[in-house]
C-alpha cells in the first residue's frame, strides 16, 4: 500500500475561494490558519485552533510546520510570458517591432538546439518558482523541440503549464519561418502528445497577426475547431505601429481583433497579450467571446507601448489577468508586476486595490482560464500550489510593517475611545486590513527574497536559503 504524504502548515493564510467581481470583499483570511495537504492536494483549510484540535486527536503523529509572521497565498499565475526571452531580459533601447528584430529573433534562433532549449527551460522554470509563480502561459519558439523541452521540464514537477509551438510564416528571419502546413501538423502532433498529460495544457500560438499569412491563420483556426479544449495565445493591439501594420496586411478586416475572429481564433480560451489600444466595439466583442486579456504593465511601460485601460475592461466585463511578459517585462516577480499595474492605474486616475491585484494573478486568472478546480485558490480538492511569503524579509520591510501595525493599533484605540463603548472593536477587521497592507507593501517593495517557499502539488520546488536574505 502506498504511504500518503501529509503536510500541515500553520501561519496566516489568504485566498479567494470563489469567482467574484468584488475581491476586495470576497476573500478568506485566517490570521492563524492551518493548511493540510495529502499527497498532491489540499484536504483542509481553516483556523488553526479548530483544525488542530481535530487533527491532533485523530493523527497524533502529525507534525505541524509553524511559520509565525509569514503569509501563505495560492501559487501565482503568470498569464503571458516568453520562455526563450529569459536570457535577453532587460535589453536596452527599442520599441516593440525594432526590439523583436534586434533582440528577440536572434535569441530564438538558438532554440533549434534541443540541448540549449532544455537548458533554458530549466532556468526559466527556476526563475518562475523563485518568484512564487506556479502556473504560466508561456510562449515558446517555432521549434518543436523547444516546446517539448518546456513541457518535459514542467511535467517532472506536476506543474500546471500551458505552452505551445510559436507559428510564424512571414515577416521574420528565414531561420524562424515555418509554413501553414508545418504549423498545423507540428501543433497537431504536440497536442496529441502533451495536451492534458498530467496538468499540462496546449496553447495554439500564432505569434501575432503580422507574422502569419492568412493561410497560416486559417490552418490554426481549423486546428482550434478540431480541439475545443485547447487554448489560444497571441498578441493584440500592443503598439500603434503594430496596429497600423496589421491594417495594411489585412485591409479587409474591420480591426486587429477582427483578423483573429475571421479565422476562428477567438474563443473563451483565447488569451490576448496587451490589448492597450482598443475601441469600445472591440471591448464589446471581447466580452461576447469571453476572451481574456493579459495585462502586462512592466513590458507596456518598458517598451513604451501605452497604458492598459483596466477600468474599461471591467466596465465591459472582460476578464483580465496579470502577466510579466518577460523579456519585454523586466522582472519575473508577479508581486512587483502588481505594483507596476497599480502605477499604471494611478496614471489614469484610479487606485488598483491590492486584493484586486492579487486576485488577477490567482483565482481571477484561474477562473478566466477554466482552471479553478486545480489552481488559483486553496480550496480543499485543489492541487497544493502555494507560496509562503515573508512580509519582513529585510530591514526596510520590517520597519514598514512594524510601523503600519503600530499605527493601526493606535487608530483602533482612538476609535474605541471615541465610541464610549466597553466592547473592543472587531479584531478580524484589523487582520483583514493587515492582509491588504502586506500585499500592497510587497507589491512595491517585494522581490524574490520575500519568497520563503514555493510548492507545486504539495512539494517544494523552491526554498529560500539564508544567503538569499542577505
Amino acid at each position: 500500500m502506498t504511504k500518503h504524504r501529509t503536510r500541515a502548515i500553520r501561519c496566516a493564510i489568504l485566498h479567494f475561494p470563489v469567482a467574484t467581481t468584488s475581491p476586495e470583499h470576497d476573500f478568506c483570511y485566517y490570521h492563524d490558519g492551518l493548511l493540510i495537504i495529502e499527497d498532491e492536494r489540499i484536504t483542509h483549510l481553516g483556523d488553526a485552533a479548530d483544525l488542530l484540535a481535530q487533527w491532533q486527536t485523530e493523527h497524533p503523529e502529525l507534525s505541524v510546520e509553524h511559520h509565525p509572521g509569514k503569509l501563505l497565498i495560492p501559487g501565482l499565475i503568470d498569464s503571458h510570458v516568453h520562455f526563450p526571452q529569459t536570457e535577453m531580459i532587460a535589453s536596452y533601447g527599442e520599441q516593440l517591432l525594432e526590439w523583436l528584430e534586434n533582440y528577440t529573433f536572434p535569441t530564438e534562433r538558438k532554440f533549434a538546439d534541443p540541448d540549449y532549449a532544455k537548458h533554458i527551460a530549466e532556468a526559466f522554470l527556476q526563475q518562475l518558482w523563485r518568484n512564487g509563480t506556479t502556473t504560466a502561459l508561456a510562449y515558446s519558439t517555432v521549434h518543436t523541440c523547444a516546446a517539448e523541452a518546456l513541457f518535459r521540464a514542467a511535467d517532472k514537477r506536476n506543474m500546471l503549464l500551458i505552452t505551445g509551438k510559436t507559428c510564424m510564416d512571414r515577416h521574420c528571419p528565414d531561420y524562424l519561418q515555418d509554413s501553414p502546413e508545418s504549423a498545423f501538423e507540428e501543433s497537431q502532433a504536440l497536442i496529441a502528445k502533451w495536451h492534458n498529460k498530467g496538468r499540462l495544457k496546449y496553447a495554439i500560438t500564432p505569434r501575432f497577426a503580422p507574422t502569419s499569412t492568412p493561410a497560416q491563420l486559417q490552418a490554426l483556426g481549423d486546428l482550434v475547431a478540431q480541439h475545443d479544449d485547447v487554448f489560444v495565445q497571441t498578441h493584440l493591439s500592443e503598439n500603434q505601429a503594430e496596429i497600423a501594420w496589421v491594417q495594411s496586411l489585412y485591409p479587409d478586416a474591420k480591426d486587429y481583433l477582427n483578423v483573429y475572429e475571421h479565422y476562428g481564433l477567438v474563443t473563451n480560451r483565447t488569451v490576448f497579450g496587451h490589448g492597450i489600444h482598443l475601441n469600445e466595439d472591440c471591448w464589446q466583442r471581447l466580452a461576447e467571446h469571453q476572451a481574456i486579456i493579459a495585462f502586462c504593465p512592466r513590458s507596456n511601460t518598458f517598451l513604451g507601448s501605452g497604458l492598459f485601460d483596466l477600468k474599461t475592461a471591467e466596465r465591459f466585463g472582460v476578464a483580465v489577468a496579470l502577466a510579466s511578459d518577460v523579456g519585454g517585462g523586466d522582472s519575473f516577480n508577479m508581486l512587483r508586476t502588481q505594483g507596476e499595474a497599480y502605477k499604471v492605474c494611478q496614471l489614469q486616475g484610479f487606485a488598483l486595490h491590492p486584493l484586486r491585484g492579487l486576485y488577477m494573478m490567482t483565482q481571477g486568472a484561474a477562473c478566466a482560464l477554466g482552471l479553478a478546480n486545480s489552481a488559483g485558490n486553496l480550496n480543499p480538492g485543489s492541487h497544493a500550489d502555494f507560496v509562503l511569503l515573508d512580509p519582513e524579509f529585510n530591514e526596510l520591510t520590517a520597519l514598514r510593517m512594524q510601523s503600519r501595525q503600530q499605527a493601526n493599533r493606535t487608530n483602533r484605540t482612538n476609535r474605541t475611545n471615541r465610541t464610549n463603548r466597553t466592547e473592543q472593536t472587531d479584531p478580524s477587521q484589523h487582520s483583514h486590513h493587515l492582509a491588504e497592507d502586506i500585499i500592497f507593501a510587497l507589491s512595491m517593495l517585494g522581490d524574490e527574497r520575500a519568497i520563503v517557499e514555493t510548492s507545486i502539488s504539495g512539494q517544494p520546488v523552491y526554498q529560500r536559503s539564508a544567503v538569499d536574505t542577505e
